[in-house]
């Protein structure tokens, strides 16, 4: 079923429509090397031979996982040889190939002797040479749309060449489209699941719900441990905490759960939301934080997602302070622009002869012997304004309170 021209590729609209650079570039087979960065089953293998179709190319393919340096050699050679052939080197997984070897590429990527397209599901500025990755259009495609998936399993049941239209078997609407919707976007995978249906149905037999069961029972989320699926996710889950949307926080939540995330990851992501982006405005958001961090150490899964659950739902209902966030960073821009201030003598420590000798604690005034703790003495040299309480939560109180005792520091400094 796959598509013989990119006129029958189904969607990747955004690349593919009428008037934008892609079909331009392969229309005019000026194009050079190029990167299709996209989630498994959206195309990416399927574009490349339609490009190599359109514009009469060799086409050679291999496997990042599979090849080696010597197969990478003996291909390049081959192309040097040819030039008349045009080659097209389709390099599916090019993640996985090492710096080494994608370095081997570069000398006829530039010279044009093979035009590379590579296809990948990590983000290639992380695991492409730069060298590479300059000399290559990127093009990024998405996963694809239900009713796109859709209409291709619908064709696939219709079509005797190509597809499973010699068996006879019919599927309504609804069907396909819960199947598209199980494989999330990804075409591939939902062709072999009609394939595998259909070829375990009598000839002519109609594919029924109960046969989606146990696909649906195995449901895979699409969910890559430490690639970009994990850092994706981790990043919607902590900006719907910081966000205060709980509905939405715990949709990314169970999406880490089901695809494998180490629950000890999210509760500490979790700790550093309580500091960074909760705060003063709620100062048991901390302590309730490192608990759950405890628990799932000694809970572990499956009983963790509760406490887990429990902790997320604290954190994104919580009213929100980054003032501790800010106060930090103006500590370090000061320290960083400015002369370091040595410390007031009042406050240094007096320990020992040469310290006392020194004067060292000399004018200190003890602040408890104070009303409210305030004795109107300096603690820094030259005295700077770093944290600002905002006022929602428990730091409106803070701010209430700093407020009250600025006032107490002046009159003792003036003497009134």
């Amino acid at each position: 079923m796959r598509p013989r021209r990119l006129s029958e590729v189904v969607g990747q609209e955004h690349l593919l429509n009428a008037g934008s650079l892609l079909p331009r570039l392969v229309a005019q087979n000026r194009f050079g090397s190029l990167l299709f960065y996209g989630p498994p089953g959206c195309g990416k293998t399927s574009i490349a031979e339609a490009i190599a179709c359109e514009t009469k190319s060799r086409f050679v393919r291999i496997s990042a996982v599979l090849s080696n340096v010597a197969e990478l050699r003996e291909i390049l050679a081959t192309a040097r040889r040819r030039p008349e052939a045009a080659t097209i080197l389709f390099i599916d997984e090019l993640h996985r190939f090492n710096k080494s070897q994608q370095d081997l590429l570069l000398p006829d990527v530039e010279e044009g002797n093979v035009r590379l397209i590579g296809a990948t599901t990590h983000n290639p500025g992380f695991y492409v040479n730069p060298p590479l990755l300059s000399r290559s259009h990127l093009f990024r495609l998405e996963p694809l749309a239900t009713a796109a998936v859709a209409g291709v399993l619908r064709r696939a049941l219709s079509e005797v060449g190509r597809g499973l239209g010699a068996r006879g078997c019919t599927a309504d609407d609804k069907l396909l489209s819960d199947l598209a919707v199980l494989c999330d976007g990804d075409l591939r995978r939902a062709l072999n699941a009609l394939e595998v249906i259909v070829l375990g149905l009598p000839e002519q037999a109609p594919v029924t719900a109960a046969d989606l069961e146990v696909f649906a029972r195995e449901r895979r989320i699409r969910y890559d441990a430490n690639e970009d699926e994990h850092y994706d996710t981790i990043s919607a889950f902590i900006k719907s905490c910081r966000g205060s949307d709980p509905d939405a926080a715990m949709y990314w939540l169970a999406k880490m759960l089901a695809g494998g995330e180490d629950p000890r990851f999210i509760a500490r992501r979790l700790v550093i939301l309580a500091s960074e982006d909760v705060g003063l405005a709620d100062p048991q958001a901390l302590p309730l934080a490192v608990a759950a961090h405890h628990a799932c150490d000694f809970i572990g899964l499956p009983e963790a997602e509760l406490t887990l659950a429990h902790a997320t739902l604290y954190i994104a209902t919580a009213p929100k302070s980054n003032s501790a966030t800010l106060a930090l960073g103006e500590a370090h821009r000061v320290l960083k622009e400015q002369p370091v201030q040595s410390v007031p003598v009042p406050l240094r420590d007096k320990s020992g002869a040469a310290s006392k000798q020194a004067g060292h604690g000399r004018g200190y005034r003890y602040s408890h012997e104070f009303p409210e703790n305030i004795s109107g003495q300096d603690y820094l040299q030259k005295p700077l304004t770093l944290y600002t309480p905002k006022t929602t939560g428990w730091e409106a109180k803070i701010a209430d309170r700093l407020a009250r005792w600025q006032e107490l520091k002046a009159k003792l400094k003036s003497g009134s």
